[in-house]
């Protein structure tokens, strides 16, 4: 007997609920993994007395438990969402571990919690990373892929950036519990949505003929996709191209079952797992070096520092979903190599800040968003890009890669290089503050995106003719 029709079955399966979903669900993870960081110091004094001098090595290891775990368990974590049929469950599952983790971070009065506290929440992060970008690849298609993801990070990223300093602020007016009191309700508005959450694969099986209607439509695109290809390139070069994407039988049994390893040799995929990078270890910098230097410069406390963001998100905010639409039209090439190049000089530029009064707060704002503009440039080019690279591989290797394709093994992989990223960021960038100064930090950031932008031009979206013809 057929299953009586969901309730809300139109809305709870839209595109923009979805995706809303999804947003909410990386907004979280960031979210909290901002939130608790500048705490765990003070856990570690008030809660479970270690001694003053050990707390700096204690930090660094949970730490370390989150990134490890969130590194250790992204690539199983896109191998299982490639074999279930439905993306919800572990979607779901990922938060309840996100669940366990606050608690035991609430409640605990001991380092053996706090470290099973924070693998947990490292675990949550990768299966949430993981399974959301997957979900979103299968709602709005590659072709819509890159204005959606620029709409996603945009928001995001707020959390990722404010959290710290909101932290900060509610300990000090409200303690723990005002802390974790905003987490909870967080994670009480995330798990609705996730429940409520049905995924168009699923909405399809009581939409049978709207079903026949969108593999139509869908076809059609492809064919429309195709034929664009063709007029794009001779017909024989893409016929050699596609030859570049075949996998050879005889494979490793690790590559038979982690077939993305395979892609890996592919220099356009490597360099879009740099760019996302780079663009982790750029938003991590920024939330830990700015509130320490406005506190240098102007004597801010946490919160004007955190005014500070929004000179520095806005910019994210708005524009993200237009860089997004545009890597979607022209491709991921223009806006990796402008937004990479660009913001080369908007990092130098920020060695210009001075301590002083309103203007040079104002300088420094000015200065914040011309990066905003950057982070916004930057957002997509690397999901677009590694999705486009590995759908070749899926349509030249179907029976290889299976039915579902690889995405959410790729997904995991990226899941776990943006987690490096966000862990690299603080610790690199908060050590050269230390020996260099801020200003000089900003140049070996500057370069790192120098480096990011000429590979981008080189490898992303193929090799420029130029290049080609030697």
């Amino acid at each position: 007997m057929a299953k009586s029709k969901p309730i809300g079955l139109a809305w709870r399966s839209s595109t923009l609920f979805i995706v809303s979903t999804v947003g909410i669900g990386l907004f979280t993870d960031l979210f909290f993994y901002g939130l608790i960081v500048p705490l765990l110091p003070f856990m570690l004094k008030e809660r479970i007395h270690i001694p003053p001098d050990q707390i700096q090595g204690y930090t660094s290891g949970l730490l370390a438990a989150y990134a490890g775990a969130s590194v250790l368990f992204s690539p199983p974590a896109g191998v299982i969402a490639d074999r279930v049929s439905t993306r919800q469950a572990p979607f779901l599952i990922g938060l309840m571990a996100l669940l366990g983790a606050t608690l035991m971070l609430f409640l605990g009065k001991s380092i053996a919690v706090l470290i099973v506290a924070r693998i947990l929440q490292g675990t949550s992060a990768a299966v949430v990373w993981t399974i959301g970008l997957a979900l979103v690849l299968d709602t709005v298609g590659p072709d819509n892929l890159g204005k959606t993801i620029g709409s996603i990070f945009g928001f995001i990223s707020i959390g990722e950036l404010a959290a710290p300093v909101l932290g900060g602020v509610l300990y000090k007016k409200a303690g723990f519990p005002g802390v974790f009191g905003v987490a909870f309700g967080i994670l009480a508005i995330d798990f609705i949505m996730r429940l409520f959450l049905i995924e168009k694969k699923v909405a399809a099986r009581w939409e049978e003929p709207q079903e026949g209607q969108s593999e139509e439509d869908a076809q059609q695109n492809e064919e429309d996709g195709n034929t664009e290809d063709a007029n794009e390139e001779e017909p024989l070069l893409r016929k050699k191209e596609e030859e570049n994407y075949k996998v050879p039988k005889g494979q490793s049994k690790a590559v038979r079952s982690y077939p993305i390893l395979f892609c890996l040799k592919d220099p356009r995929l490597l360099t879009a797992l740099l760019m996302a990078l780079t663009q982790a270890s750029l938003l991590s910098t920024f939330d830990a070096t700015i509130p320490t230097e406005a506190e240098q410069l102007f004597g801010f406390d946490s919160l004007k520092s955190g005014l500070l963001f929004i000179a520095l998100v806005l910019p994210y905010l708005i524009l993200g979903p237009v860089a997004g639409w545009l890597v979607d039209r022209y491709g991921p090439k223009p806006g990796a190599v402008l937004g990479f190049g660009y913001l080369v000089p908007a990092l130098i530029l920020l060695r210009l800040a001075r301590p002083g009064g309103t203007p040079q707060i104002v300088i420094f704002c000015v200065l914040l968003s011309l990066n905003g503009f950057g982070l916004a440039a930057i957002g997509s080019p690397s999901i677009v890009e590694a999705s486009t690279v590995v759908g070749r591989y899926h349509k030249a290797n179907p029976d290889f890669f299976g039915e579902q394709g690889p995405y959410a093994q790729l997904y995991g992989l990226n899941s776990m290089v943006f987690s490096a990223g966000l862990t690299l960021g603080p610790v690199v960038s908060g050590a050269l503050k230390e020996s260099v100064g801020y200003g000089n930090m900003n140049a070996i950031v500057a370069a790192l995106c120098l480096v990011t932008a000429t590979l981008s031009f080189i490898f992303v979206g193929g090799k420029p003719k130029m290049l080609k013809k030697r």
